[in-house]
C-alpha cells in the first residue's frame, strides 16, 4: 500500500537537499520543531496543510510545487497514467445563445 505520508516525506526531503538546506534551517525558517519535521521527512508523521505551507517557504517553494512532485511520484508507483483534462476554449453555439438570451431579458 502507498502512503502518501511518505511521498510528502521524500518530496520534502529532496527538495531540502536540493537547495542546500539542513533539517536544521528549515524547521527554524518553518518554525517546526526539528524532531517534528524529521518525523515528516521520514514518513512517520502526517503534516498538516499548515505545516506543509510553512515548509514549503521555508524552502522557498510555492505549495503546489511540492504537491504536483507528490502527485507525481503517486502515479509513478501506481502505474497511472493521466492524459491532461482538455478544456475547450470556445463554448458551444447553443450555450452562448442561452446565455445572450438571458441578458437581453434582463
Amino acid at each position: 500500500m502507498v502512503l502518501v505520508r511518505h511521498e510528502i516525506g521524500d518530496v520534502l526531503r529532496d527538495f531540502r537537499l536540493q537547495k542546500a538546506m539542513t533539517l536544521r534551517q528549515v524547521a527554524s525558517r518553518a518554525s517546526v520543531a526539528l524532531g517534528y519535521l524529521s518525523e515528516v521527512e521520514r514518513g512517520q508523521k502526517e503534516a498538516s496543510s499548515e505545516i506543509l505551507a510553512s515548509v514549503a517557504e521555508a524552502l522557498d517553494l510555492p505549495l503546489s510545487a511540492i504537491m504536483h512532485e507528490v502527485g507525481d511520484r503517486l502515479a509513478l508507483i501506481e502505474g497511472a497514467t493521466f492524459e491532461p483534462a482538455v478544456v475547450p476554449d470556445t463554448l458551444p453555439d447553443e450555450l452562448v445563445a442561452e446565455f445572450d438570451g438571458d441578458l437581453v431579458s434582463h
